[in-house]
């Protein structure tokens, strides 16, 4: 799992502007068609070329769709990945997670502003507790720690050895929580910009188990992905993925050499933050579930797209962000957990979509000043995204922050003057220490 920030791609894509591959909102006829399948296809080509093991997305636009995969899913026996594999989604899930709690705001049994002490007082006790609210977790403005480094301290020492060590371990939420209360805070409460920590969402699945009385993952499976029509989306039962699905590899920067499958793990270290399991088209699926008002009403969706700036990410909701495009906004998420990436956005009102695995992670190298070096495989990736987003340049995204974004000063507008977009490709984790180069 990995902290939503703008992605390193950013260089690839400046070329398709300047290039003329991408043009301004209000593309003239003659542009290439709303879904261009061939042109889809070749850049998921490019991708695995590049280097990636195996990349499968989905792509929605209304009621047409495109699904396509390019690469192995196996690199020993060379199993072809497949559209609609199952896949671990990261942080995918806390977008799972914060539609469960406002379902909660929405029938008057929790409040986004009260204190977290009025529903765990146990899990984060004194003034701490007292001090962050429930929207402050969902926004992570808490600067409550992230629980990583405790729970793979190795990590901290240049090793990946505690991935190995804690494949089948067990973790309580207490111990994750115990984990981020112990690390130092990363501000003040409610300071901005936020800090992106995955045990603000193990907190909020505990708040979500008390004030409902059953187990936070069973909640969420009844109430929301069910309702969404989700065929193909769980919490895992074990370490094992039930259904057809690629290998994970993590390279980890190379200090995992060659990169090592980790598609069977225990994921109870993510939990409500980042263990569930999905396929692209079930997260097209749910995202226009949500923007479109079936799980939401129009005052909690309208909260939930209420954005503050977190780390690099300008535009933070409630388990949500923003992401503007030269074609308008987009909303979503992006997730990774070892050896698995995904992305999902869509437009503000669900029609135009694109969700895309990878099964290859912390596949780049990194620089003696500790930053990450583009690899051509983001540049692909990159161009399959805004292939799939803004193939003509005026996609659905619109001139105005649509479906309640108040952003972080109340700024709605999106220009239109066509710039470098930043994609979140999950594949910094930056809430972990990278590899020091000698």
């Amino acid at each position: 799992m990995r902290r939503p920030r703008t992605a390193i791609i950013g260089i690839g894509l400046g070329a398709l502007l300047t290039t003329g591959l991408l043009t301004a909102p209000g593309a003239s006829a003659g542009a290439p068609p709303r879904i261009d399948r061939e042109a889809l296809q070749q850049s998921l080509d490019a991708a695995h070329e590049a280097g990636m093991y195996g990349t499968f997305s989905s792509v929605r636009d209304g009621r047409r769709q495109w699904s396509g995969a390019s690469g192995v899913a196996d690199v020993e026996t060379g199993r072809p990945v497949r559209p609609g594999m199952h896949h671990r989604v990261g942080s995918i899930t806390k977008t799972f997670t914060s539609v469960a709690l406002l379902q909660q705001v929405q029938a008057g049994r929790l409040e986004l502003d009260a204190p977290v002490a009025d529903y765990v007082p146990d899990l984060v006790p004194g003034e701490l507790g007292r001090t962050v609210t429930v929207r402050m977790l969902l926004n992570h403005t808490s600067h409550i720690a992230d629980h990583m480094p405790g729970a793979f301290p190795s990590l901290l020492e240049g090793s990946t050895a505690s991935l190995d060590e804690n494949r089948f371990r067990t973790f309580t939420p207490a111990e994750l929580i115990g984990f981020g209360l112990d690390a130092p805070a990363t501000g003040k409460p409610g300071e901005v910009p936020g800090h992106y920590s995955n045990t603000n969402y193990v907190i909020a699945g505990e708040i979500l188990g008390r004030v409902t009385g059953e187990d936070p993952q069973r909640w969420i499976t009844r109430h929301v992905i069910r309702p969404a029509g989700l065929r193909d989306t769980y919490f895992p039962d074990g370490p094992r993925i039930r259904a057809p699905h690629s290998k994970m590899y993590e390279s980890f920067y190379g200090l995992i050499d060659p990169p090592r499958d980790y598609s069977v793990y225990d994921m109870s270290w993510a939990g409500t933050a980042g263990a569930v399991v999905s396929t692209p088209e079930d997260l097209n699926r749910f995202y226009r579930a949500l923007l479109g008002g079936k799980l939401l009403g129009r005052a909690e969706l309208a909260e939930m797209q209420r954005t503050v700036p977190v780390d690099a990410m300008e535009r933070y909701g409630l388990g949500i962000y923003a992401l503007d495009l030269p074609c308008g906004r987009f909303w979503g998420h992006d997730g990774g957990v070892f050896g698995a990436g995904t992305v999902s956005l869509s437009g503000p009102d669900g029609k135009r979509q694109m969700s895309l695995a990878m099964n290859l992670m912390k596949y780049q190298t990194v620089n003696e000043d500790g930053t990450i070096e583009p690899s051509p495989v983001d540049d692909a990736l990159g161009e399959h995204m805004l292939q799939a987003l803004c193939p003509d340049g005026s996609g659905e995204g619109g001139a105005s922050g649509d479906n309640g974004d108040n952003g972080d000063n109340g700024d709605n507008t999106v220009s239109s003057v066509p710039r470098t977009p930043a994609f979140p490709l999950p594949n910094t984790d930056s809430f972990l220490p990278r590899p020091t180069v000698s």
